[in-house]
């Protein structure tokens, strides 16, 4: 078994083995551009040490695991440009450096390369893996949609708002896990509790996302702060003030939604403050963190070959960053 560290430094050599052709240079430098900004490469590697944990690792699990992040960086260029954030990991989105247009084309482009990686698996899976990929696709999209139509609500409840992130965030992490271990040859009953273990641990990252964007630090978190209130983004502290709030709390979170100035931010930071909001997230972090890990304990494999995956939970559900 490997630890995450040792397999994100072969998947970097693995992933630096992708190069997008020369020509036109206007749609392939943009996608460059976007993956040369890093990342944690989360996902791919989950789906590499799920896989290890029944088999060795084969060119279909890195193949996998490629087409895993190359679709979510197309995701994000997406996002980026809906959200219409200016910075990604400390540095112009495609939008800003090129176009709104090269935002489009090139996170298009960059999906489908995705799916040329999928096209290299050799395996009687294969069905399964592209089902399951599809799926996964298809629930982000929702999960984004919901996203943008919150942005024009008032409000929404708690149960909104975890249907939405559980959607556009978690099931791209459970789907990872999942289809490293189909590919390993895990059975139906264990692959599917790989799966929630991944929901479960991407709800909870989401919701440390939530924390960081409104808590964290710029030059730690490479983003805005309160780059979420500025958007009118519903998030867990959104939701949780909303539900808290009495009448005129709510008259008074209209109207903090309605500015677009630049002391926005602090005062609905001094909003949630009053409400305890700050409080009640890391609460939620903390329980949906143990989930997590109870989920993990679930998984019928000895638990020293499972010691890599809980360090990597640590590693998400710690950071600050």
């Amino acid at each position: 078994m490997h630890s995450f560290q040792d397999l994100l430094v072969q998947f970097e050599a693995f992933f630096g083995r992708h190069s997008f052709p020369a020509h036109p240079a206007t749609l392939y430098e943009p996608c460059s551009y976007f993956l040369r900004m890093g990342g944690k490469r989360v996902r791919p590697v989950l789906c590499l040490m799920s896989h290890e944990l029944f088999a060795p690792l084969t060119e279909n699990a890195w193949n996998t695991a490629t087409a895993i992040e190359l679709f979510h960086n197309f995701t994000l260029m997406h996002d980026d440009l809906m959200d219409q954030a200016p910075l990604r990991r400390g540095l112009q989105t495609v939008h800003e450096k090129y176009s709104p247009s090269a935002a489009i084309l090139s996170g298009d482009v960059m999906n489908t390369f995705a799916y040329e990686h999928l096209n290299r698996i050799e395996t009687g899976y294969i069905h399964t893996v592209i089902e399951l990929f599809n799926a996964t696709a298809i629930r982000i999209c929702e999960g984004q949609q919901l996203d943008m139509d919150f942005e024009r609500r008032p409000s929404v409840s708690m149960e909104e708002y975890m249907e939405m992130i559980t959607l556009k965030t978690s099931v791209l992490l459970a789907a990872s896990l999942k289809l490293g271990a189909i590919l390993g040859g895990a059975t139906v009953g264990c692959s599917e509790v790989l799966y929630d273990f991944g929901r479960t641990l991407g709800i909870a990252f989401q919701l440390k996302d939530d924390y960081l964007d409104a808590f964290g630090e710029s030059a730690l978190t490479g983003k805005q702060v309160g780059g979420d209130i500025l958007a009118n983004k519903k998030t867990y502290q959104s939701a949780k003030a909303y539900e808290k709030a009495d009448e005129k709390g709510r008259a008074l979170f209209a109207e903090l939604l309605s500015r677009n100035d630049e002391s926005k931010v602090a005062d609905t930071l001094a909003f949630y403050a009053a409400l305890g909001v700050q409080d009640d997230l890391k609460r939620d972090i903390e329980h949906h963190t143990e989930q997590a890990y109870t989920l993990l304990e679930k998984v019928p494999v000895i638990s020293k070959r499972k010691e890599h995956l809980y360090a990597v939970a640590d590693m998400l559900l710690k950071r600050e960053y």
